[in-house]
């Protein structure tokens, strides 16, 4: 499934740079803004910090919600009282875009990330292009060269790297490349079984300079608990907020993630 929905990502971005050269995406992405400051953002507190997710649909649980105002999405994530928002830009399965991205990010003041199946310069070249403060790149979809490559190329253009992983091994991969921004995804994205335990298992080879986030199944006030009694900084959530009152959501969600993660 994620060589299936990674290679689609990147047939959609060649397609698009048959309209939109390489020169032309990198000289928009250079013409941009600074990116805001997302370690600020989600610098460890005495409480979790949300990612607040725009999420139409998913290959697992299909169409989830239409959100169409994306923008509007976002106002009511950043008015609940998150951190930071993620836009699903793929469209295949997740029925996203990179326009919906550009309507969030003019939208709200948070820094926004662009969650894609990233696995080419000319897909973070578009995401600088189109205002992402934030790029995932998901370990299990890259060889470490091309993982070290597209990392340094984020970094360069001034935005932050959320590198995902979903297992020891990962982490380790991502504490090489010296990531300081580190996703476990409950979520196996080769099978699409769930595993909220996962992230309790390996978050101790997380160094504590590193900012610690939980993806995936969090469904419940109880849920965003469970991650934060297992030392996490961040929770990214969506599926919970798009089919609920996004802000009523939230706020329930946060405090529930009262407290201090002991590091």
């Amino acid at each position: 499934m994620l060589a299936d929905l990674t290679a689609g990502a990147v047939a959609d971005a060649e397609e698009r740079a048959h309209s939109r050269s390489l020169a032309d995406v990198e000289r928009d992405a250079l013409a941009q803004a600074p990116a805001r400051d997302a370690f600020l953002a989600l610098t460890p507190a005495d409480r979790v910090k949300i990612i607040a997710e725009v999420k139409r649909a998913s290959p697992s649980r299909g169409d989830l919600a239409s959100i169409p105002d994306p923008a509007l999405q976002a106002r009511l994530y950043e008015q609940g009282g998150a951190s930071a928002i993620s836009v699903l830009t793929e469209q295949r399965k997740f029925k996203g875009s990179l326009a919906d991205l550009e309507a969030v990010k003019a939208e709200v003041s948070l820094p926004v990330l662009r969650k894609d199946f990233i696995a080419t310069p000319y897909q973070v070249l578009e995401a600088r292009a189109s205002g992402a403060d934030l790029v995932l790149l998901i370990v299990a979809a890259l060889d470490q060269a091309l993982l070290t490559e597209l990392h340094a190329l984020v970094i360069e253009l001034g935005m932050t790297p959320l590198v995902e992983t979903h297992s020891a091994d990962e982490v380790s991969r991502a504490v090489d490349l010296g990531a300081r921004l580190i996703g476990v995804n409950a979520r196996d994205l080769s099978t699409f079984e769930l595993d909220r335990d996962l992230f309790g298992r390996v978050a101790g080879s997380i160094p504590d300079d590193a900012i610690k986030v939980a993806e995936s199944a969090v469904l419940r006030p109880e849920d965003v608990a469970h991650y934060r009694q297992a030392g996490a900084d961040v929770v990214l959530i969506g599926e919970a907020l798009v089919t609920g009152d996004p802000v009523a959501t939230l706020e329930a969600f946060l405090a529930a993630g009262e407290g201090s993660v002991q590091r």
